[in-house]
């Protein structure tokens, strides 16, 4: 089941940018990752506009390849190069359909 981490970044610093955007995708990919955006180019629709420069969002075969992304000992260095320079959060969702009324998505209803 595919799943899909979307990462909401505000930058205070942005010294960390370079060697991550140059190297990060290819952890992601040794991971199954393949990133579908990376982008500051944030249209609101309704609602808050999410309190970030950029959004990121990288497709994993699975949560645990997602997890074991996010724990590589060689993404630490970046991770932790983030984190410093941005508010952000990282989090996770799968390809399920909460309400299962979305005949092309599995039911993710409970």
């Amino acid at each position: 089941m595919a799943v899909y981490l979307i990462a909401l970044v505000n930058v205070k610093d942005d010294a960390w940018i370079p060697d991550y955007a140059a190297k990060v995708h290819d952890l992601a990919d040794r991971h199954g990752g393949k990133y579908l955006s990376r982008s500051a180019n944030i249209t609101q629709l309704e609602g808050d506009a999410p309190n970030a420069d950029v959004v990121a969002l990288i497709e994993f075969p699975s949560v645990d390849a997602a997890q074991a992304f996010a724990a590589d000992p060689d993404y630490a260095p970046f991770a932790r190069a983030r984190r410093d320079g941005t508010d952000s959060s990282l989090f996770v969702i799968d390809d399920t359909d909460a309400t299962g009324g979305i005949p092309y998505l599995p039911s993710g209803a409970a």
